[in-house]
């Protein structure tokens, strides 16, 4: 059974950071403890307009981590030359319009399948890996297939939206979607509103479930219980998920036998 990865997304850091100018908090040295206090991935988010983790962060962060780095970005041309500058491990490709307060919608895989063929084709030449941020949408996951990426990151906001009404409704689309796209070769990364309340049953129900990227829950969960403690509580609620995992999957054996 795949193990699912805390990746942490760190621009809220780099939010705080640039609201007042100067370097606190110090966005390397937040990178540097994520990784410490055991992320298993940094993420982050330069945007056109660089209102919170700068082109210069990204170039810096680079070289201090050993943890995966996964750049997310709309790819645009200054964007594309950044990665094939720093060379991350991941690169996750959002639509996003420049003024986009943050990632609201997934790729319409069909309707840009050529831009993305060559776009998908030009990272991979740096040697990192290219997931697609895409929704519960069967035709855009096989287009991403078709589009040479390596994983799609699936968009959980409408996850969260319906887990404290209906979890099992809610989830259901994630896990035939993550089917899907294991079955056409595809890893499945998640992301997008996962809190510590409902990240351990998505990770439960969702299938070949390989990353989760948190940012925005988690920094603030951190203003209360510190950045280690809450990367632990992360972890955690990640492996509780695993261990329902397997017990559901326990009980599915016995029930055949």
């Amino acid at each position: 059974m795949e193990k699912t990865k805390l990746s942490v997304n760190i621009n809220k850091i780099a939010t705080l950071r640039n609201s007042r100018g100067g370097n606190v908090p110090d966005v390397l040295q937040a990178a540097i403890d994520c990784q410490r206090f055991g992320a298993e991935g940094i993420t982050v988010h330069p945007r056109p307009d660089e209102r919170h983790i700068r082109y210069s962060d990204v170039r810096a962060i680079r070289p201090i981590i050993t943890t995966e780095f996964n750049i997310e970005g709309y790819p645009s041309e200054k964007f594309l030359q950044l990665v094939e500058e720093v060379r991350p491990h991941q690169v996750t490709l959002v639509p996003d319009p420049p003024d986009a307060l943050t990632s609201n919608a997934g790729w319409d895989t069909q309707a840009h399948l050529d831009f993305l063929k060559e776009v998908i084709a030009r990272i991979k030449a740096t040697g990192a890996r290219v997931s697609l941020f895409v929704e519960t949408n069967e035709e855009d996951i096989k287009g991403a297939a078709l589009a040479g990426a390596d994983r799609i990151e699936l968009y959980t906001e409408d996850y969260a939206r319906g887990y404290n009404k209906d979890p099992e409704n809610a989830v259901a689309p994630y896990a035939v979607c993550a089917a899907i796209a294991h079955s056409l070769g595809l890893g499945v990364n998640a992301g997008h509103d996962l809190n510590l309340d409902n990240l351990r049953y998505f990770v439960a129900q969702v299938p070949h479930l390989l990353e989760v990227s948190i940012g925005h829950a988690l920094i603030s969960d951190a203003l209360y219980y510190g950045l280690e403690n809450t990367i632990q509580m992360y972890l955690r609620q990640i492996a509780l998920g695993h261990q329902d995992k397997q017990a559901q999957s326990s009980e599915s054996t016995s029930v055949a036998d």
